[in-house]
C-alpha cells in the first residue's frame, strides 16, 4: 500500500496523533527528506553532493514524546550526511533564535496547543525562514512518503555527527538586547505559561534564570512545571475558558497585567488589571507604534504587515504615525512572507502572532511581551487605559459555524449583500474569504467569512463603529450562514 502522509503533513507544518500518525519511522524519514530537499541544497548552493558540512538545528517542547522523535528525525538528518545541534527543551521562537544566530536550518518539534496524544514538526530554513507548502514541504512530503515505502537512500559516506547545546542564556541575551527594561516603574505580572514552554523561558528572559541582572518585575506564575498532558487548562489562550485562573490571579494579587503563552510559547496574550483580555489588534497597534517610532526617528518609512481580520484602528494608528501598512491573507506562511519581501518592521495577527524584522522576521510571543512591559512600565497610566486608547472599534470576535452546505451559505451572504445592493457603498475582496465592508459610509462596519480548509466551517469576523451596528451585522449575516440544521461552533 503506497504511504499517504497527507494527514500529517499540513500546509505550513508537521502534525498528528503519536504514534499512529508520527512515529519514530516516520520522523526519521521526514528527517531524511528535509535534508534532501532543504539543507543539503541550502548548504551547497543547490548540489545534493556538496563537499562542505550542512547542519541543522533541532529543539523540542515538554511533550514527553519529543525526545525519541527527535533522535529519530536526527538519524535521518545524519544518514544523509548532516550535522544536527540538539538545543533540547525550547520554545518555538527559542529555535528560531537558533536557526538565526547559527544560520542553519532548524526543525522544533511541538504541536503547540494540541493535546498530549498530539506532537508535530514547525520546518524552517537558515535564518529562521519558513518552510511550507510551495517552499519545500510538499517535496518533503513526497521524498517521504517514497522513503518509508521503498526505504531510505543509502547513508552517506560521512554520516553527520550529533553535538548538544544549550542556547537558552543566547536568547535571554538577546531578546533583552532588543527591549531594555531595566528603567520601567516596578510592575506585578502573573505570567500563565499552562504547563508549556513558557514556563522554561519567562525565569530566563524576564527573570534570573539565564544569569541575566533582575528586571524590576514582580512576576507571579501559574502552571510553570513542564508537562505535556496540560492538567490544568489547554494551552491555548485564545479560548477564553483557558484565560480564567490568569484572569482571577491578577486581580488577586493585585497585578499590573497577566501574560498567557500558548505550549511553544511562540503567542501571547495579554489581560489589563481588571483581568480584562486586550486585543492582539490593540497589542498590534502598541507594539507596532514603538517599533514605528524607532524607524521614522531614524529617517526611514516603516512597513507593517497585519492580516485581514486585525481591526482597522491598526492601519489607523500605524498610518497616522507615518508607517506603510500591507494587509495580508491569515496565517503565518502568508505573515512571514510578506514581512521578508517589505522588509517589514513588525507584523500582527488577530491570533496573538507578532512578527519582527529584528527577530529574522519571526514571530515571539515573548518580544511582544516584552514590548508590552515598556510601554505600560514608560508612563504611569494603568494598562486598561491603554488597551481602550488602541480599541477605538467594537469587534464580534471569531464566530466559527458547521454548516450542511458552505458553498450555498456562503452564496446567501453574497447575494443580500453584493447582489441586491447592485454595486452600492459596499466594497467586497476576496484576498481571503469574502471580506464586505461598509467602512467609507455611515454606519461604519465590515464582515469577514472564511471557510476552514479542513472542516465545514464558516468563520465570521465582524468590527463596526458602535456595539449596536457591529452586533446587528454580526446577527443578520449569521442568520444568512446557519439554517436549522447547522449549529454555532466556539
Amino acid at each position: 500500500m503506497t504511504t499517504d502522509l497527507s494527514h500529517l503533513i499540513k500546509a505550513y507544518d508537521v502534525r498528528g496523533t503519536v504514534p499512529d500518525q508520527l512515529n519514530p519511522q516516520v520522523a526519521k524519514a521526514i528527517g531524511a527528506a528535509f535534508a534532501r530537499t532543504v539543507v543539503l541544497p541550502e548548504a551547497s548552493g543547490g548540489a545534493d553532493d556538496a563537499p562542505g558540512r550542512a547542519r541543522v538545528v533541532v529543539g523540542h517542547d515538554m511533550r514527553d514524546s519529543g525526545p525519541e522523535l527527535v533522535d529519530a528525525f536526527a538519524a535521518g538528518l545524519t544518514e544523509a550526511g548532516v550535522d544536527v545541534v540538539r538545543i533540547g527543551l525550547c520554545s518555538t521562537d527559542g529555535l528560531y533564535h537558533a536557526s538565526g544566530a547559527l544560520g542553519v536550518p532548524g526543525a522544533m518539534f511541538t504541536a503547540s496547543h494540541n493535546p498530549a496524544v498530539y506532537n508535530g514538526i514547525k520546518l524552517c530554513r537558515a535564518g529562521a525562514r519558513p518552510v511550507g507548502q510551495d517552499s519545500g514541504l510538499a517535496e518533503v512530503r513526497r521524498l517521504a512518503e517514497g522513503y518509508l515505502d521503498d526505504g531510505l537512500p543509502a547513508a552517506a559516506d560521512e554520516p553527520g555527527s550529533v553535538t548538544d547545546r544549550d542556547t537558552l542564556a543566547d536568547y535571554a541575551t538577546f531578546l533583552r538586547s532588543l527591549v531594555d527594561l531595566s528603567g520601567i516603574r516596578p510592575l506585578k505580572v502573573v505570567v500563565d505559561a499552562g504547563n508549556g514552554m513558557g514556563g522554561h523561558t519567562v525565569p530566563a528572559v524576564l527573570g534570573t534564570g539565564a544569569g541575566l541582572p533582575a528586571l524590576p518585575l514582580d512576576v507571579v506564575p501559574l502552571y510553570f512545571e513542564l508537562d505535556g498532558t496540560f492538567p490544568n487548562h489547554e494551552a491555548n489562550p485564545l479560548d477564553p475558558k483557558n484565560l480564567l485562573d490568569l484572569q482571577a490571579a491578577v486581580v488577586e494579587h493585585d497585578a499590573d497585567l497577566g501574560l498567557a503563552f500558548d505550549g511553544d510559547a511562540d503567542r501571547c496574550f495579554v489581560v489589563d488589571e481588571h483581568g480584562d483580555p486586550v486585543s492582539p489588534s490593540a497589542i498590534t497597534a502598541l507594539v507596532g507604534l514603538r517599533e514605528v517610532a524607532k524607524e521614522v526617528e531614524a529617517g526611514r518609512t516603516p512597513t507593517v504587515i497585519h492580516n485581514l481580520i486585525t481591526s482597522r484602528a491598526v492601519p489607523d494608528f500605524l498610518g497616522a504615525a507615518g508607517a506603510r501598512t500591507v494587509r495580508t491573507r491569515v496565517g503565518h506562511s502568508f505573515i512571514k512572507a510578506q514581512m521578508a519581501e517589505n522588509d517589514a518592521v513588525f507584523g500582527g495577527e488577530h491570533s496573538a502572532h507578532y512578527y519582527f524584522r529584528d527577530f529574522f522576521f519571526a514571530d515571539t510571543g515573548m518580544l511582544a511581551a516584552m514590548h508590552v512591559l515598556a510601554a505600560l512600565g514608560s508612563q504611569p497610566h494603568p494598562l486598561s487605559a491603554l488597551g481602550e486608547m488602541y480599541e477605538p472599534y467594537v469587534a464580534s470576535g471569531e464566530i466559527n459555524s458547521t454548516v450542511a452546505d458552505v458553498p450555498a451559505a456562503r452564496a446567501r451572504v453574497v447575494e443580500a449583500y453584493v447582489t441586491q445592493q447592485g454595486g452600492g457603498p459596499v466594497e467586497v475582496d476576496e484576498l481571503d474569504g469574502l471580506t464586505v465592508s461598509h467602512w467609507d459610509s455611515h454606519p461604519q462596519w465590515w464582515f469577514n467569512l472564511r471557510a476552514s480548509n479542513t472542516e465545514p466551517l464558516l468563520r465570521l469576523n465582524v468590527e463596526a463603529a458602535d456595539e449596536d451596528i457591529m452586533e446587528k451585522v454580526r446577527d443578520d449575516v449569521l442568520s444568512l450562514v446557519r439554517t436549522h440544521d447547522d449549529e454555532e461552533r466556539a
